[in-house]
């Protein structure tokens, strides 16, 4: 046999062995069944979303609703619940009058992947100037005079709003909310001037965020529209109530 016999004859099964490597190492592989998933992979598939940011500090933009059991609305009527009535043995902060015809809301919150810690917020309370007293939540009363009832009271957002000081050391909340009832005792803007630095300050030592009532970051031109609407509920308040006229 001749030399370029033998040549085409391996070129030939070189070729033969360069198709069928082709047609083995073309064909798609099949999934793998069975395979375990790494435990890191399924706690990543179910970690919690990063909370928006507002500049560089992460705020909760939407404490309540993250909590089946929160505070109904509106704003935060606390019920009568035995528990909450047997943590406050003391009428201070009652209203003398339960009817009201406006709510005024801010909410301090916790920040993204933190808890409001209840001897935190006792203490914090103290600092501000606020009582603990009826229905289990905390008031702030006029000086000399805490029988006018409430400036504006301070309660948990969780079910049933009030802080029980019996587990007081092992309850933590997402946040509180801070609540004018108008009427109130002294005039809306004089209580609102009262009720956003007490709420600045406790923000400052619980290291939280002041919301407004959307549970929005408070902002100055939020805060200017409030003020500008309680200027005005006092106004017609103050306004003599007109009278039909007497017929000719």
């Amino acid at each position: 046999m001749s030399d370029i016999t033998l040549l085409r004859i391996a070129i030939a099964v070189a070729g033969l062995i360069l198709i069928g490597a082709i047609v083995f190492f073309g064909r798609p592989r099949k999934q793998e069944q069975g395979k375990r998933v790494p435990r890191e992979s399924i706690a990543d598939a179910f970690a919690p979303r990063t909370e928006p940011t507002l500049g560089a500090q992460a705020i909760v933009t939407d404490p309540v609703d993250n909590y089946d059991e929160r505070a109904t609305q509106p704003e935060l009527e606390l019920a009568a619940e035995p528990a909450a009535v047997s943590s406050a043995n003391s009428d201070l902060g009652k209203r003398g009058d339960e009817t009201y015809e406006k709510i005024v809301t801010l909410y301090l919150a916790a920040r993204a992947g933190s808890k409001l810690l209840g001897p935190d917020i006792v203490v914090a309370a103290e600092k501000a100037g606020l009582t603990y007293g009826h229905m289990g939540v905390f008031h702030r009363l006029i000086d000399n005079h805490p029988e006018r009832g409430p400036v504006f009271s301070v309660a948990n957002i969780m079910k049933p709003g009030s802080f029980d000081m019996a587990s007081i050391q092992s309850m933590e909340t997402p946040a509180i909310a801070f609540f004018l009832t108008l009427p109130a005792s002294v005039p809306a803007l004089d209580a609102w001037e009262t009720m956003l630095p007490t709420a600045q300050r406790m923000a400052e030592l619980l290291d939280g965020v002041v919301l407004d009532e959307s549970r929005n970051a408070l902002g100055r031109q939020r805060i200017a529209h409030i003020r500008d609407e309680l200027r005005a509920y006092d106004r017609q308040r103050e306004a003599p109530p007109l009278t039909r006229p007497g017929r000719w």
